[in-house]
């Protein structure tokens, strides 16, 4: 039997880079999906269409920042599927700037999407879950540590982590469990941008030497969605190489 076999799981920013990773991830292990996406239709149109293959999956254009609009597809995905297993709050965007010279503008796009984006989904998914379910949020080292450029979004990120162990405490009690994984340098679009010496420092940095990939990020929600985690709960799984946290 495979790990998200017969459960539904509904997963924000899956278009592409790690949330892509999570949604072929969870499709290979048997769940049935829904994903929405914001402004990469194309992308989001042909990972439905492939993996309509191996599983039931639809695709949603929706702007989360909104709370109607996180109303409207947990609607979608409960007349879709009928149920929600799992939720994966994935969506994020990054803003950066000093913090002397950041736009009021470019602050407040961060909070919304990266995290009031998270309170407007969970509150209306946790009305669907009965008796279940387990729900992943997905932080940043430097939600963990902070980082100079990247005060709206290490903002963000810190606030999933304290959102996440409250949500926890007030929902254990009907078996909704709520961790956050908190990936560290990924291969990703935003990566593969960046100055090729700016690169190489950080990579020396990790002990492993090398950047993670959106895969590992996956096979993280994997286990947290899955009864294999089925006792843990408030948690903050740092996929990160190695890096300190001190």
């Amino acid at each position: 039997m495979k790990l998200l076999e017969k459960k539904t799981a509904l997963i924000s920013g899956g278009s592409r880079g790690i949330g892509k990773a999570i949604v072929e991830a969870f499709a290979r292990e048997g769940a049935q999906i829904v994903f929405s996406f914001l402004k990469s239709k194309e992308k989001a149109r042909n990972l439905e269409k492939n993996l309509k293959k191996i599983t039931k999956i639809k695709a949603f254009e929706t702007d989360l920042r909104r709370p109607q609009s996180a109303k409207i597809l947990v609607k979608k995905a409960i007349d879709e599927f009928g149920k929600i297993d799992i939720l994966v709050n994935n969506a994020g965007i990054i803003r950066d700037s000093l913090f002397i010279r950041m736009r009021k503008e470019d602050w407040n796009e961060v909070i919304q999407t990266n995290l009031s984006s998270i309170f407007y989904l969970t509150q209306e998914v946790v009305k669907k879950m009965i008796k279940k379910g387990s729900i992943i949020n997905i932080s940043s080292l430097f939600g963990v540590l902070g980082n100079k450029g990247q005060v709206n979004y290490s903002t963000s990120k810190s606030g999933i982590i304290g959102f996440s162990k409250s949500v926890s405490k007030e929902l254990g009690a009907k078996n909704i469990r709520c961790n956050v994984v908190a990936p560290g340098f990924i291969n990703t679009e935003m990566i593969a941008s960046l100055d090729e010496e700016m690169l190489k420092e950080w990579r020396n940095n990790i002990p492993l030497k090398r950047f993670g990939y959106p895969k590992e990020i996956a096979q993280a929600c994997i286990f947290l969605a899955s009864d294999m985690s089925s006792y843990i709960s408030g948690e903050v799984l740092n996929v990160n190489g190695g890096m300190s946290l001190i």
